[in-house]
């Protein structure tokens, strides 16, 4: 087995059961537009995607700030996007990272690591980002967002508390500015996603 250290981000959209009840062809349509969007800001912050399911996906990075920035990345381009759905229709993403050893088998990525990303996701508010204490060490003198300490929390099969953080903003977990890069700008000022009726 290879072992590494890698930055894990965990994602998946709040409320899809009842989103996919509603409008099963609108839904899936916003889901495929929208991950290819999500699809392109993980590769330009060189990670890669290795494990979907449903409406979750897994992603690799090497650096827990390319992680970070492509979170924020994702989560501003989402919160600009839902500007133009009914409330009952937006698709929200909550994202978890972490930091930590993995073991690689074949494309797939296993350990603690991905379990905590996969734990803090749920810890985060419908667009939000939860980071975990080693991924805000390694972010906070590189990132202008404000954090916040949500201290030591309990989760599912994780045998130890996690300490974890969330990106303040005027939404729970979104950037108050988000760092607008040239590809950002580019993605949601070309890119039409095609909504689903309200």
């Amino acid at each position: 087995m290879k072992r590494k250290v890698a930055a894990i981000l965990a994602a998946d959209i709040v409320g899809f059961s009842r989103l996919i009840a509603e409008d099963e062809d609108g839904t899936l349509q916003q889901l495929a537009a929208y991950r290819n969007v999500l699809d392109d800001f993980v590769s330009h912050h060189r990670g890669r995607v290795f494990n979907t399911a449903g409406d979750s996906i897994m992603c690799e990075f090497d650096s827990a700030v390319e992680a970070t920035r492509a979170a924020i990345d994702i989560q501003d381009y989402m919160r600009a996007q839902n500007l133009t759905c009914s409330q009952n229709r937006r698709l929200q993403f909550r994202i978890g990272i972490s930091v930590g050893e993995v073991v690689e088998r074949q494309d797939d990525l296993l350990g603690m690591a991905v379990n905590i990303a996969a734990r803090l996701e749920t810890l985060a508010s419908p667009g939000g980002i939860c980071l975990s204490r080693a991924v805000h060490e390694a972010v906070a003198g590189h990132i202008a967002v404000p954090f916040v300490d949500m201290g030591e929390r309990q989760v599912k099969n994780i045998p130890f508390p996690v300490h974890a953080f969330t990106i303040a903003g005027p939404d729970p977990g979104i950037p108050v500015a988000p760092q607008r890069s040239p590809f950002r700008l580019l993605a949601m000022s070309s890119l039409t996603i095609r909504q689903a009726p309200a």
